[in-house]
């Protein structure tokens, strides 16, 4: 990094828009989790798509690596610079479109949060189809390019399928618009899915067209208590593939616990595992609710919602559990997507391997088990016991037919894993896109295959 490119970044953003402070690019240079650091060599926040192509243009001529942030909630240090990188951070580009009520679609930059979404759509009456816990910081772009999926998942579906049109910045610095009025376009490749899930590797997103949905008129939601993880596994099949289902979600006992004991907010049932059920539509579905849980092995009464205020106060015990995971330190976390038949022995499994690694490490299972989507997190893990750990987990989720990464993307932590999900043909295959875009490679350099 030398005095003249940053005099060139300058000329592109502004001055007040490029930083080589020291503690500035420590505390960009760290995850979310507090647990993987890198080294930064000067910030650059560029206000519109031009800028970012000058930026990329001006970096890949100095042969001078980029790494690209969003809202730097990668639970999987997808956004720590390894290289002395430029940071190219999308805060910026915020800008949130008027929601056409017609299409029930939004126009918004990648900078642009989660929740600023959200709002959005609901003031027009309609609903964004993705919901994640750190919505206030999480931006639509991140979103994208790690293919998001969430808590309404099981009912909308990932990222993916709420994006219909983007703009994205290529490594070389040409700017492609792929934007559709139409609900069926079919002509040649479809170059938007191609960056959704590419983690930033193919290009930078920088705006969104995005597909809103209609909003329910009815909710209701319940908290159910079980004894046997099989019997919660059972019960999650049938609302899986039920009409209305809108949320299902897998939180455990020890989750319940800290949350009781550090958010005051305990779960109303008992039970060593609990499942939160949220059904929606045009009618009320309390009937179906209560028809499907007949036969289910509860361990008590359920605790149902029908109203807003009783509703909220069934997915705080869900939403609580990101608040308190940090009460110990950093958790060890680990995205994993599994078969629904393999949750309990892997669930069994791991937590026997974290006593043999980590004997005074607490164990914490929650997730979308609709999509046998879980996260588990370690909590007292200090770093002596995540070396060894961290390796065996990953061989353990690939034994019961896992994968490794299912919303948070592979980043830099998960990349010497991806032989454990992808054939060799499918890695060559991926590295020949790569190069075709980024040749040079600069561009997220040390994300999925460093």
């Amino acid at each position: 990094m030398t005095e003249a490119l940053i005099d060139r970044l300058a000329a592109i953003v502004g001055a007040t828009q490029v930083s080589i402070d020291a503690d500035v690019l420590e505390g960009r240079s760290v995850d979310h989790t507090g647990r993987y650091r890198g080294h930064a060599s000067a910030l650059v926040r560029p206000g519109s798509a031009d800028e970012v192509a000058a930026v990329l243009r001006v970096c890949r001529d100095a042969g001078v690596n980029v790494t690209v942030q969003g809202g730097r909630t990668s639970l999987v240090a997808g956004t720590v610079p390894e290289h002395d990188d430029v940071l190219l951070s999308t805060e910026r580009l915020r800008d949130v479109g008027e929601v056409d009520v017609v299409e029930r679609r939004i126009r918004v930059g990648a900078g642009a949060t989660l929740a600023e979404v959200q709002r959005a759509a609901a003031a027009a009456g309609l609903v964004f189809g993705v919901d994640l816990a750190a919505r206030d910081s999480a931006t639509v772009g991140g979103m994208a390019s790690t293919n998001a999926g969430g808590l309404r998942t099981v009912c909308y579906g990932n990222m993916g399928e709420q994006v219909i049109g983007l703009d994205v910045v290529l490594p070389d610095g040409s700017v492609v618009h792929r934007h559709s009025q139409v609900r069926s376009d079919n002509t040649g490749y479809d170059l938007a899915s191609l960056f959704v899930g590419a983690e930033g590797t193919l290009g930078v997103i920088t705006a969104l067209d995005l597909r809103l949905h209609p909003t329910p008129r009815q909710r209701v939601t319940a908290i159910c208590g079980f004894a046997d993880l099989d019997a919660l596994i059972e019960t999650g099949r049938v609302f899986r593939d039920m009409e209305g289902i809108a949320a299902l979600e897998l939180i455990d006992a020890r989750a319940s616990a800290l949350t009781a004991e550090h958010a005051g907010v305990a779960a109303p049932v008992q039970g060593a595992w609990q499942l939160l059920i949220e059904l929606a539509g045009e009618t009320d579905l309390t009937d179906r609710l209560a028809e499907a849980l007949e036969s289910a092995e509860l361990t008590d009464e359920p605790a149902v919602g029908v109203d807003a205020n009783a509703q909220q106060r069934l997915w705080q015990v869900r939403e609580a559990v990101a608040e308190v995971l940090g009460v110990y330190g950093p958790p060890l976390k680990f995205d994993v997507s599994l078969p629904l038949s393999a949750i309990r022995g892997f669930a069994e499994d791991a937590a026997a391997l974290v006593a043999e690694h980590a004997p005074d490490a607490i164990p914490v299972l929650f997730g979308h088990v609709g999509e046998g989507n879980l996260h588990l997190n370690i909590l007292r893990c200090d770093l002596t016991g995540e070396r060894g750990l961290y390796s065996a987990m990953m061989a353990l989720i690939a034994r019961h037919g896992g994968n490794v990464s299912s919303e948070h993307g592979v980043g830099t932590r998960k990349r010497d894993y991806l032989s454990m999900a992808r054939t060799e043909a499918d890695i060559a295959a991926m590295r020949t896109v790569k190069a075709a875009f980024d040749p040079t490679g600069y561009l997220n350099r040390a994300v999925l295959f460093g």
